[in-house]
């Protein structure tokens, strides 16, 4: 590769890498307001030993429904499979894996 497109190749990646806090910024000022909790003991059991796992269990689940529901979910439009996707896999999996051990909402505010 001769230096010019090295050249081109990190500005256009330091450019681009510039513009993603623009990109991600959603219109709040400042940084996200971050909810504190402090789970007991017996909720972290309770989370990790019962909740996770059926969580992972309906993620899976979902997934295969999602999958099996998708050349139907197709003929409904792009929102459809949109609408299908976030409430089969996004929002168990959201509840798996998005949020600390034994807490009962995600770690920020906002729909992240």
């Amino acid at each position: 590769m001769n230096p010019f497109r090295i050249l081109a190749l990190v500005v256009a990646l330091s450019f681009g890498l510039q513009a993603l806090p623009v990109l991600a910024d959603d219109g709040s000022s400042g940084d996200p307001t971050y909810k504190i909790q402090n789970p007991p003991a017996y909720a972290m059991i309770g989370d990790l030993l019962v909740a996770r796992p059926l969580l992972v269990g309906a993620t899976l689940i979902g997934t295969a429904v999602f999958v099996v529901s998708l050349p139907f979910t197709v003929f409904g439009g792009v929102d459809g499979v949109g609408n299908a996707g976030k409430a089969l896999v996004l929002a168990p999996g959201k509840a798996a894996f998005a949020r600390c051990l034994g807490c009962t909402a995600e770690g920020f505010d906002g729909d992240h």
